[in-house]
């Protein structure tokens, strides 16, 4: 049968199947782009058809080939495994593992408890391990995992000062009846626990404001260890305080270097095995995820991708399950994740919105601690209003209009919007790499007076900048050469000075947009216009006037203070500028 694994290809060339895409993807099979696209998926191209954007036509598009006969073979997918209940003979005595449990553990860090225990069989699947920690008065769940060499780890968010006690659950009859007790105390200087939504906004759960200014470098922790201290050192002195990243190695444009490792055990050449995880890989990205913390950013991690070539994006629903709990299991103790349930979902061929709600609810069981959750597209947009979901996570949907969205995206999910991928400055033949960091900053610009928050990314070619390497930061890191980084450091400050820390839409003129705080702070900003002079009405009361220059990073206050009324504020006839009027 054809389905979404298939190859655009192989349909092309079985008469019934390409009569079903003539007629359900109009155009398409005939277009100068046919040969382009033979060896892509049938189920990553559909996002690419309008026709094919609503769920009902994807169902009739898939009912209809699967009704067709085809030559191709495949192995179908690995079946689920269930924790073996005979993992230990009956003469084991029950709860007799050695446990290790801290003392103390500061709030906002992670709780771990370690066992020492049994290493026969496969314990990554043979072995089920949970505890059940009680706090404050209530119960919360956590699910453990196997970390190899016959040590099983279950790690908590210590999110409530006080004593926690203890007691696990396990088919393994060492691990189970496990207790113990853990006094969480004051947090260390500096941390400020989960970023929880604050309405359209963010804070940290201790109330501190949270402005998800992000960046990405979707393989940065795959690459060298020189390169990843490169980009840790460049990041301390960046203005970002989110990093995207991607859990599965990257292959795709400037993507072309081999992993030393992965999260399974195996390799490209000898195989990955799919029941058995690599804690090292695993210990190395959990040391990477609390060097960001210490640098006051989040770890955006991107859970699923359809850039690969070894295999990780078509595993079959039960390894996706399994990979899935298993992160969640090692990484929900992390104050700095926030869950991407994948890049660009639209394009990931295996998967449709059932199994992404599958997948969601998976990742809800795991982590009892509600770090932030979202979904990002390609083209057609997720159904952002579902619950699971915390904020909206978009990239661009026109070449060039898309922070200019934030405000009526708003409105429709009511969340904070996030535009994490509005193109990249820099130079590459892509038209998503090649803006300027004008255009960067000016996008910034846009989605914060209308109340969200744009992402950056830079794609520089190397050889333009007389290196020899193919290191670019939106895919390995290393280190920036734009000009948009100063000026978003600049706009973070300027958010900062607002009496919430955020700025949301104001009634605005039909071409400048007005955000800031309601009756306090109001921000009008002209772009690339460049106007010499705005008349702008100020509401009762007395103000002050800034001219801010967004590219050239000044704020120059008018004299004096401006009763309600009219009053002309003269500008210098340069793009990218915005004026702030202050209540007294």
């Amino acid at each position: 049968m054809f389905d979404r694994r298939s190859t655009f290809g192989e349909a092309l060339d079985h008469p019934a199947a390409r009569a079903v895409l003539e007629r359900l993807m109009p155009g398409f099979a005939a277009s100068p782009m046919a040969s382009q696209f033979r060896d892509g998926r049938l189920g990553s191209l559909i996002a690419l058809v309008p026709s094919l954007e609503s769920q009902e036509a994807r169902d009739r598009l898939w009912a209809e080939l699967a009704e067709i006969g085809g030559d191709v073979q495949r192995p179908p997918y690995a079946p689920a495994i269930e924790p073996d209940p005979a993992y230990e003979a009956d003469d084991v005595v029950r709860g007799s593992a050695t446990v290790v449990a801290p003392a103390e553990v500061a709030l906002w860090a992670p709780l771990e408890i370690r066992i020492d225990g049994p290493s026969h069989g496969n314990p990554f699947v043979d072995v089920e391990l949970d505890a059940v920690f009680t706090r404050a008065g209530d119960e919360v769940r956590v699910g453990g995992f196997y970390d190899g060499d016959g040590t099983y780890v279950i790690r908590a968010l210590a999110d409530a000062e006080g004593e926690w006690s203890f007691v696990t659950r396990s088919t393994a009859r060492s691990l189970d009846g496990l207790t113990g007790s853990v006094v969480i105390v004051p947090p260390v200087k500096g941390s400020h626990g989960p970023v929880r939504v604050d309405g359209f906004h963010f804070r940290h759960a201790d109330g501190t404001r949270h402005r998800p200014l992000g960046t990405t470098a979707y393989a940065w922790t795959h690459q060298p260890e020189d390169l990843q201290q490169q980009t840790l050192a460049t990041l301390a002195d960046s203005p970002f305080t989110k990093m995207r990243m991607c859990v599965f190695p990257k292959s795709y444009l400037y993507n072309a270097n081999e992993p030393s490792d992965f999260p399974f055990a195996g390799s490209l050449d000898d195989g990955f095995d799919l029941e058995r995880f690599d804690p090292a890989h695993f210990r190395r990205l959990e040391h990477r995820i609390a060097q960001l913390a210490d640098l006051g950013i989040q770890a955006d991690l991107i859970l699923f991708h359809a850039y690969d070539r070894w295999g990780f994006a078509d595993m079959g629903p039960a390894v996706d399950d399994r990979y899935l709990r298993y992160v969640v299991r090692r990484l929900a103790g992390f104050a700095n994740v926030w869950w991407s349930m994948a890049n660009e979902y639209d394009l990931l061929w295996a998967k449709d919105t059932a199994d992404w709600e599958r997948l969601a609810a998976i990742v809800g069981e795991e982590d009892a601690f509600g770090h932030l959750n979202s979904i990002h597209n390609c083209r057609p947009f997720y159904d952002y209003s579902a619950a699971w979901i915390t904020h909206v996570s978009v990239q661009r949907v026109d070449v060039y209009r898309t922070a200019e969205n934030t405000d009526e995206w708003r409105e429709r999910w009511g969340k904070p919007v996030v535009i994490d991928e509005c193109a990249y400055e820099g130079d590459i033949d892509q038209g998503w790499g090649n803006i300027t960091g004008e255009e960067m900053v000016r996008r910034f610009w846009e989605a914060a007076v209308r109340g969200g928050y744009c992402g950056h990314g830079e794609t520089y070619l190397p050889s333009a900048l007389g290196l020899d390497d193919e290191v670019l930061w939106w895919s390995k890191g290393g280190v920036l050469h734009g000009t948009s980084p100063d000026r978003i450091r600049f706009l973070e400050e300027l958010l900062a000075e607002a009496p919430e820390g955020a700025w949301d839409p104001l009634p605005s003129d039909w071409d400048v947009p007005w955000g800031g705080v309601a009756g306090r702070v109001k921000v009008g900003y002209f772009g690339f216009n460049r106007p010499r002079f705005r008349n702008v009405m100020l509401d009762e009361g007395e103000w002050t006037i800034d001219v801010i220059d967004t590219w050239n990073m000044t704020v120059e206050r008018m004299p004096g203070t401006h009763p309600a009324g009219s009053v002309r504020v003269e500008l210098p006839g340069r793009q990218f500028m915005a004026v702030r009027l202050t209540r007294v």
